[in-house]
């Protein structure tokens, strides 16, 4: 398993133990090119990751662009390892309603 892979695997489980009852969708980037990887789904909100094994990482081309499009949507990030905590704390923040 690369890198990528395990901390997107890992990152899964994370997501669903702060956000229960969600649901986390990978996305398949041979439909639409440059989509991120993952869709959460959380009561009547939504935020897509795309996952990078590190901050250094290149971004596939038009991956800027749909985190972008989808950030004014909703929510949408890059996430890798050295941002992890920051990322789920702002998207938990997003998706869930005030308490």
């Amino acid at each position: 398993m690369s890198k990528e892979s395990s901390f997107q695997h890992n990152l899964i489980f994370e997501i669903k133990e702060r956000l229960p009852g969600s649901y986390v969708l990978k996305n398949d980037a041979g439909y639409l090119q440059g989509v991120p990887d993952l869709l959460v789904l959380y009561e009547d909100k939504w935020a897509t990751l795309e996952c990078k094994r590190d901050a250094k990482a290149s971004h596939r081309p038009n991956q800027d662009y749909h985190v972008d499009k989808m950030n004014k949507m909703s929510f949408s990030r890059f996430i890798f390892p050295e941002n992890k905590e920051e990322v789920l704390d702002e998207m938990v923040s997003a998706l869930r309603p005030c308490r």
